[in-house]
């Protein structure tokens, strides 16, 4: 397998953050690439300077579909090696297909203009410098004021560092002394110093000890407040019995124990920024024609368009080069072949396998969750002739955009539950569904046990084991049928 060749893969498989990155170190390295700016700009005028690129013009190569100019033998295999990149497809197939037929939508020009201006209703910079203060320089500049030991700011530094996101130290205190030569007791020095910084809680290694670093600064442990704090999980069975037994204390005192406890913060650390979150753009959209079926679309925005200079490249092959200089214009034409040629074949694959996904699974659009159907990637491989392989690269790290909202193509791929009936299976995550709509409609004095939701699942047709039940009702972040008692009857 080529480099070029295990690059395509890469490429099916990149979301689309990750493809666009991919496209900009492109540009940078090859001097034969460019953006379309005319694309992401509709009523931008045409570029000015000595050799402008127009796309009507035929020494400029090019778009999908246009044949780009060559070198020689340098890009003679490379048609060759993309038939054979998808395991098991057709090249003769993907050669004959259209990019204008519908439902492939090539208009590039529809993502608006960017951009941005500094007016005062757009533009903080004091809200701005505040948005991007992350827990780590918050409390590093409390260590450089707080701390003047060298050693002692090193060891800090060293604990803030290990922190996860919520303020929590990650790592035993006893490791990081053993890596930097440390005592224990040194490191445990400075971590009393840390968890006495701003917010309050931070640098703890339990969430018991960051409860009880909040409690300590109100002026609010006792003894039956450290036993409290000693049994959490009492706490999370909300078995207010046992509590009373343990902390000495009646119901009332109990009551007035849980409301402060409920009034600290377990993620001290979430109050800062951190890395940003990337918003979640889909692949594809679905929506319903007005005949009634399903139209699939690319997002135009998510596909980076990129064009050959061939009217640079041209004239830089007129002139009379070296060898090596030839060479290297040689292999950056073919890599931009490649590059164009790569991404309309992944745009083509993208569109072909969530067509026939959106096919199959036409009940779900038109009916909702419960009507999920059972679904394998060979399925989908079977249906349009393609491997296996190809249709889970395309699946990873995309998204398709419906009217019920945006889900992950692997959504759609759920394992087989038998009918009780001896009809159509029925899809893993429909029966997921079927649980937790049960469970959010009984009664505070009809709780369902695992054993009950069986029996209700099997009259609706679905036949299914208890131990299954109880796994996918734990996958849901449902507590059991005994702990929702005591949360109803606490409620009540």
């Amino acid at each position: 397998m080529t480099p070029q060749l295990q690059q395509a893969i890469k490429l099916l498989q990149m979301s689309n953050f990750e493809l666009d990155a991919y496209v900009e170190g492109e540009l940078e390295r090859n001097p034969l690439l460019e953006r379309d700016e005319s694309a992401l700009r509709p009523d931008s005028p045409a570029p000015s300077g000595p050799e402008p690129v127009h796309p009507d013009t035929p020494e400029t190569a090019l778009q999908f579909g246009e044949d780009a100019p060559q070198l020689g033998s340098a890009t003679d295999s490379l048609d060759t090696d993309y038939d054979n990149l998808y395991d098991g497809d057709s090249g003769a197939d993907r050669a004959t297909a259209d990019l204008s037929d519908p439902p492939f939508n090539t208009d590039w020009t529809s993502a608006g203009p960017g951009g941005g201006s500094f007016q005062e209703n757009e533009y903080n910079l004091e809200n701005r410098i505040s948005a991007d203060v992350s827990l780590r320089d918050h409390l590093l500049g409390q260590l450089h004021l707080g701390v003047r030991d060298p050693r002692q700011r090193l060891i800090g530094a060293q604990l803030i560092d290990n922190l996860d996101e919520a303020g929590y130290l990650i790592e035993a205190p006893e490791r990081i002394a053993a890596r930097h030569g440390a005592s224990p007791q040194e490191v445990d020095a400075v971590l009393k110093t840390l968890q006495g910084f701003d917010p309050t809680g931070v640098c703890a290694r339990t969430l018991a000890e960051c409860l009880e670093l909040q409690l300590r600064e109100r002026n609010r442990m006792d003894p039956a407040m450290q036993v409290l704090l000693q049994n959490l999980p009492l706490l999370a069975r909300h078995d207010r019995a046992a509590l009373m037994k343990l902390c000495g204390v009646d119901a009332e005192d109990l009551s007035d124990m849980i409301s402060e406890i409920k009034a600290l913060d377990p993620k001290p650390g979430l109050t800062f920024g951190g890395e940003q979150a990337q918003p979640i753009i889909p692949d594809v959209f679905v929506r319903k024609a007005a005949d009634g079926a399903w139209v699939v679309e690319l997002n135009n925005a998510t596909l980076p368009k990129v064009l050959i200079n061939s009217q640079y490249c041209a004239r830089v092959v007129r002139q009379n080069i070296n060898p090596q200089d030839r060479a290297y214009i040689s292999e950056a034409l073919s890599n931009a072949n490649w590059l164009v040629k790569s991404l309309e074949q992944r745009a083509r694959t993208i569109l072909k396998v969530s067509t026939e996904l959106v096919r199959q699974q036409q009940a779900f659009f038109e009916q909702g969750v419960a009507h999920l159907k059972p679904l394998n990637l060979r399925a989908i491989a079977d249906a349009i002739e393609m491997h296996e392989s190809t249709v889970s690269r395309v699946t990873a790290n995309k998204y398709i955009a419906t009217h019920r909202g945006i889900y992950d193509m692997k959504y759609f791929f759920t394992a087989s539950i038998a009918s009780s009936e001896g009809g159509d299976a029925h899809s893993a995550e429909a029966v997921r569904h079927k649980i937790r709509a049960l469970i959010e409609a009984e009664q505070p004095n009809k709780i369902l046990s695992d054993d009950r939701l069986v029996v209700l699942l099997r009259d609706s047709g679905m036949d299914i084991a208890r131990r299954t039940v109880a796994k996918y009702r734990e996958a849901l972040r449902i507590p059991s049928s005994v702990e929702r008692r005591r949360a109803k009857r606490v409620s009540a």
